[in-house]
């Protein structure tokens, strides 16, 4: 009998050499999908991310350790027969280095035609920033996504706590994968996916970077929409209000307000009274409680929600019913939120926990000797 697929990547296997935020989250992503990912590590350190405290765990469940020290030629020699064994190969060294360790993709897709290498780097494999050390925060400002605070004078210190890079980079890293997959299918070869952080985040400004690119300059900044904001309510806590140019959701809001004099306003005029009406706004929302606007704004279809702190989250009633929040397998066990892919057809994934630093070197050594199927040490 048949053992039912964990995943539409069941029996795929994913070799990581990329550490830290954007690789893990893409190959942890690759893994809820159903595919076996072996994490390569530094021996005696590991992934960089281990010393982080909840940043390793955060991103690699349901993962296998190695640890393999690429400076010894015996362990380079395990890598490229581990590579041997791999449909995705992930790495984010500097470009350059893994050909240099004989694990680049020229020598290993000769020996693996069907290998899908996808090669993670801020700024590219090639062009002048190509060898330029980065961090998130010089991907964002390359992009352009921190031109509001360009002409801010001094020091300017941005708004903290958003890895937009690592974020996007790891989506873009599943899709290239994929596509790589699909690709593979239906010409019988792999292919080297050469991915850039800052192209990654230029791609997600298109409104943004269109009207440069097209004659239109930069879009202006002054202003906004009153009914797209948050507002405090009489409970102190603050409402999301998500208006922005659909009138007839403005002259709603206006109606159950006491705002009936803007009720037909368009958008450039409200634009225009934006700091009036918000104080109007500001005041009409403070005379009740958070639940009783939302409640009425639910009930006439205005679009508003809460703004939730981090530790509203795991009690919020939707993330509650829709199981947003699961726990790994084994003990102890650890909390994380699932993957947001819902496939019908096929089980939730149960992931174990992160492992151990080279927890699985030695199960994995025997494979390489043994190929044969070893579902019990997949963690998925």
């Amino acid at each position: 009998m048949t053992a039912s697929p964990r995943g539409p990547l069941d029996g795929v296997r994913v070799v990581t050499f990329a550490p830290l935020y954007q690789g893990p989250h893409a190959t942890t992503l690759l893994a809820e999908l159903g595919a076996d990912v072996v994490t390569v590590e530094r021996p005696g350190t590991g992934d960089g991310a281990r010393v982080q405290g909840h940043m390793f765990g955060a991103l690699n469940r349901g993962k296998r350790s190695i640890t393999l020290d690429l400076k010894d030629p015996e362990d380079r020699e395990r890598a490229w027969r581990l590579a041997g064994t791999a449909d995705i190969l992930v790495e984010a060294f500097r470009p350059g280095a893994m050909d240099r360790y004989g694990l680049g993709y020229p020598r290993l897709s000769a020996a693996n035609p069907g290998l899908v290498y996808v090669s993670l780097s801020g700024f590219g494999q090639d062009g002048p920033y190509r060898d330029r050390a980065g961090h998130d925060l010089m991907y964002q400002a390359a992009a352009g996504l921190l031109d509001a605070l360009a002409d801010r004078p001094g020091a300017v210190h941005p708004p903290p706590d958003l890895e937009a890079g690592a974020i996007v980079g790891a989506l873009y890293t599943v899709i290239g994968a994929l596509a790589g997959l699909v690709g593979r299918s239906a010409l019988g070869r792999g292919t080297h996916i050469d991915l850039s952080t800052h192209e990654a985040l230029l791609s997600v400004v298109p409104l943004r970077l269109d009207p440069v690119l097209n004659g239109g300059g930069v879009p202006r900044r002054d202003g906004h929409d009153p009914g797209y904001g948050l507002y405090r309510c009489a409970d102190g806590r603050l409402i999301a209000l998500g208006i922005g140019f659909e009138d007839h959701f403005w002259t709603a809001l206006c109606g159950v307000t006491g705002l009936a004099e803007y009720a037909t306003l368009p958008q450039a005029d409200r634009v225009a009274a934006c700091d009036e009406i918000v104080a109007r706004l500001s005041e009409a929302l403070a005379t009740h409680p958070y639940p009783e606007w939302q409640a009425e704004f639910d009930r006439i279809g205005v679009p508003a929600g809460p703004v939730n702190r981090l530790t509203d989250i795991p009690a919020d009633p939707h993330v509650r019913a829709r199981e947003v929040i699961r726990a790994t397998r084994g003990h102890p066990a650890r909390q994380y939120v699932r993957q947001p892919l819902r496939l019908s057809g096929y089980p939730e994934p149960e992931p174990g926990p992160p492992p151990e630093l080279g927890e699985h070197t030695a199960s994995l050594l025997r494979e390489l000797d043994d190929p044969s199927p070893h579902p019990e040490e997949v963690q998925l």
